[in-house]
């Protein structure tokens, strides 16, 4: 059978090898891969192959991804670059936002940022995924990594996917190798309230008075009204009136932590932003704080910092939001109460306001959903006691 005859696109040719010196045959493919998006002009791609089966191959490929549009020319790109690139560009997002995906993709930076983006494969994802979750790999600051949960693992998945649809959508590279990544199974975990009479067990333990007083008891206070975590945080005194006839505080300014630091910006979403009614009891321990702010500033004297901050430290700056987990842990001990996270506390205002037969939309706003399905979905949960009474009616 007589041996066919090469197409006009592909040449024969003869090139010095780099590693002997001695002349090599190779296959050049040099053909139209369509018009250059950036340019406007027609492209023309030029590749060389060992054999002629590889040259046949990649001439159809890039003929078909040509006239589909979807040709994605060589670049040299890293990964890192193309990080750089996409952060600079979402100039849309909340600075909390915006460092907590620079932490995401920091990670896959670490793992693969001097690899460029075009050889970047699933495996390269998968093994990052594996080493995240196993732990034992080393930190940009010199340490061991500890195994991480599903959690902040899926998130860097997700973020890493994001960046690499969006290289897609600019021709960057030809397919999104992170899109079919397998999430790290999450365990389910039921949310936790106090019931009714834990809660005042509580709050009668803030009110106690003398060297027993819990210095944070406004802050522990500002969470069973359901606030969340990020919003005690980022809590400043301008916007608490405690001095009106109808006391009021306004949430406008959210404290997250991302990639071991706090940072500031606007609250969690639109409805985030509200302005509520400070009921008694939340009124004396804001006043309660205040008072006591000002013996802090006064001893400190000038080494007193802003003292902005509703929920701030002895020298008046405020807490970093993982430091007031850890102090409400340390409170529940001290007390004598059973544990359940500092933003559960959220979730037993919401609970106990839906108990009560609080209408549903007027716990979203309290809270700060805009949609009060979800309000009901996360957290109007009947507790035990509840449910009780609720069998014992039938009955009755």
């Amino acid at each position: 059978m007589a041996r066919q005859q090469l197409p006009p696109q592909i040449k024969k040719i003869e090139v010095k090898s780099r590693s002997t010196g001695k002349p090599e045959v190779r296959y050049q493919v040099t053909t139209d891969a369509g018009v250059d998006p950036e340019t406007g002009k027609r492209r023309q791609v030029r590749r060389r192959f060992r054999t002629e089966r590889e040259a046949r191959e990649a001439l159809s490929s890039i003929s078909v991804e040509a006239h589909a549009g979807t040709f994605v020319p060589r670049k040299a790109l890293t990964v890192s670059e193309v990080i750089d690139a996409y952060l600079a560009s979402r100039h849309t997002l909340r600075p909390s936002s915006l460092s907590k995906l620079t932490y995401d993709l920091d990670v896959l930076r670490q793992f693969h940022g001097d690899k460029t983006i075009q050889s970047l494969t699933k495996t390269d994802i998968d093994s990052m995924v594996t080493a995240l979750t196993e732990g034992g790999t080393p930190t940009p600051k010199g340490r061991v990594r500890r195994p991480w949960g599903s959690k902040a693992t899926n998130k860097v998945i997700a973020s890493s996917a994001r960046l690499l649809e969006d290289a897609k959508r600019q021709g960057l590279v030809a397919r999104n190798v992170a899109e079919h990544v397998s999430r790290v199974a999450t365990a389910h975990r039921d949310m936790s309230s106090f019931t009714v009479g834990e809660v005042q067990t509580l709050l009668s333990a803030l009110s106690t008075t003398g060297d027993d007083c819990d210095r944070l008891a406004h802050a522990w206070h500002l969470a069973l009204s359901g606030l969340r975590r990020g919003e005690i945080a980022g809590l400043r005194w301008e916007d608490v009136d405690l001095d009106s006839k109808q006391p009021t505080l306004t949430i406008r300014n959210n404290r997250v932590s991302a990639g071991g630091r706090s940072v500031e910006g606007d609250p969690k979403s639109f409805t985030s932003r509200r302005t509520l009614p400070v009921p008694d009891r939340l009124h004396a321990a804001l006043v309660a704080a205040r008072e006591r702010q000002c013996v802090e500033r006064q001893t400190v004297g000038s080494a007193y910092r802003s003292g902005a901050y509703v929920v701030s430290n002895e020298i008046g700056d405020a807490y970093s939001p993982a430091v007031l987990s850890r102090y409400w842990r340390e409170m529940l001990v001290r007390v004598g109460m059973r544990h359940i996270r500092l933003h559960d506390a959220r979730h037993t205002c919401a609970t106990l306001m839906h108990l009560q037969g609080v209408p549903v939309s007027v716990i979203a706003a309290w809270i700060g959903h805009a949609d009060a399905s979800l309000t009901l979905r996360l957290y109007a949960h009947s507790q035990d006691d509840a449910l009780r009474d609720a069998a014992n009616s039938m009955f009755a």
